[in-house]
């Protein structure tokens, strides 16, 4: 009925157990962090990818009426014709209506603005909803920062 273990066969120890564990506990503290942040840089790549598109839309926008929506008339100008409509608006310019980043904010449109080169400003002020900011809070702009470096 009971059958008697063989002094040959073995298991795993109390010890080796532990070993095994403490080492998965090892790779897990160095791989979840890469893997939880893949979403918020999906989110990124979303947003960046929006404001592409949105920056064609009002390119198509400013070659059927002469000019870019003003600040007043905004993004939804692309979706539907400002109040008074401008001689030739085509519109609509976007699929649809959405003018919210990947985090739930109103993307930042701007026009006339003054930065040097720019015919509006566009942007996502990031994870944070903060203007500014770095790695995954950074803003996502449709301009390029220009810094300066010490040579």
């Amino acid at each position: 009925m009971f059958t008697q273990l063989k002094s040959d066969e073995s298991g795993l120890t109390l010890i080796e157990l532990t070993i095994v564990i403490v080492i998965l506990g090892i790779l897990a503290a160095f791989i979840a962090p890469r893997v939880m942040n893949w979403p918020q840089k999906a989110n990124v790549s979303k947003a960046q990818t929006e404001i592409s598109g949105l920056k064609t839309a009002l390119e198509m926008y400013a070659i059927a009426v002469g000019d870019y929506p003003t600040t007043e008339q905004g993004l939804t100008a692309l979706w539907r014709a400002p109040s008074p409509a401008p001689p030739n608006w085509d519109g609509p310019y976007i699929d649809s209506p959405t003018f919210e980043d990947p985090w739930g904010n109103s993307y930042v449109y701007r026009q006339p603005v003054a930065r040097t080169g720019y015919a509006y400003e566009l942007y996502s002020m990031g994870k944070d909803g903060k203007v500014g900011g770095t790695e995954l809070d950074a803003d996502i702009t449709n301009w390029v920062e220009e810094t300066t470096a010490a040579y």
